[in-house]
């Protein structure tokens, strides 16, 4: 039994040593490796591409320097755009439109279910490029089928991404990750025994009533899990690039988009690397805040 207990042992070892190889090589190594260049000088041009020099915290202190931090362009500014983005598109937009549509695909007619859930699924798992330019080709400005629909009706165009550029890319955001949302919450509302919600009708609640007193507090993990994953997602995404690239001024220049800029457009990649280490810091942030809230409701 013992010799058994140590092959299947050596199996599983063996089993898991080609994963663990490519998750040191992709994953582990990479992420040591941000962190050196981060505190050093590393450009792609110049005598800092072959011999970077070691600046200690002068990339992060270069970042959040409080004489340019609020300017548009700076990392400061990049940070609070994508704090008010992360806010609107995907705690109050993902996820609240995503709750909604589940509760209320719950009661009408499975056809309709059906047809609802495909159009939403669609958005979500088309590729980023495609959804990107479509996008693009609904807001422009002389031939977008926005424009048009607005003349139609005898409405004045309007430059939609030149005008309001951040709402638009809240809007598409939401539009795109909203299904992923309402799959979680219908899969959560769906494994709710019927007898809770019949229970409820027979003492005369009203859907408000189920949904906040039954439906809320059981599926209170899954929204954690929900707020988790969306919300490193947003602010992470990079798609708006493809609907402004960043701008005008700067106006849509999300900390991803400021990333990609430094690090692949000015070549700064020690600089870019300390702005990739401050994210993953923010995303690590993120998710201890949503464990340890459903810890508290969970244990209450």
């Amino acid at each position: 039994m013992r010799n058994f207990a140590l092959l299947s042992n050596r199996a599983g070892a063996a089993f898991l040593t080609p994963a663990g190889l490519l998750v040191s090589v992709f994953v582990i190594v990479p992420f040591f490796w941000v962190i050196f260049v981060s505190f050093t000088n590393r450009t792609l041009l110049g005598r800092t591409a072959l011999n970077p020099e070691f600046v200690g915290l002068a990339n992060y202190l270069s970042l959040f320097d409080p004489a340019t931090f609020f300017q548009r362009g700076q990392f400061g500014f990049s940070l609070i755009l994508t704090t008010q983005f992360v806010l609107a598109s995907a705690l109050l937009g993902q996820a609240l439109l995503g709750l909604l549509l589940a509760w209320l695909i719950q009661t009408v007619p499975p056809w309709v279910k059906r047809i609802t859930e495909t159009f939403v699924i669609a958005a979500w798992i088309l590729p980023e490029v495609v959804i990107g330019f479509a996008w693009f080709a609904f807001l422009d400005r002389d031939q977008g089928t926005l424009n048009m629909l607005l003349e139609g009706f005898g409405l004045p165009k309007g430059d939609f991404l030149l005008q309001q550029p951040f709402w638009v890319i809240v809007v598409f955001n939401t539009w795109r990750g909203a299904a992923f949302s309402m799959m979680l919450f219908n899969s959560a509302f769906s494994s709710i025994p019927p007898s809770y919600f019949q229970a409820a009708d027979v003492a005369g609640a009203s859907s408000w009533q189920k949904f906040r007193d039954i439906g809320l507090p059981l599926i209170r993990g899954h929204i954690v899990t929900d707020l988790i994953l969306i919300t490193m997602w947003t602010f992470n995404t990079f798609t708006p690039f493809l609907l402004t690239n960043g701008g005008p001024s700067y106006r849509t220049e999300l900390v991803s988009i400021y990333n990609y800029r430094v690090a692949f457009q000015d070549f700064q990649f020690g600089k870019g690397a300390a702005v990739g280490v401050i994210m993953m810091l923010i995303n690590l942030a993120f998710a201890l805040v949503y464990l340890s809230i459903g810890r508290k409701k969970k244990v209450r």
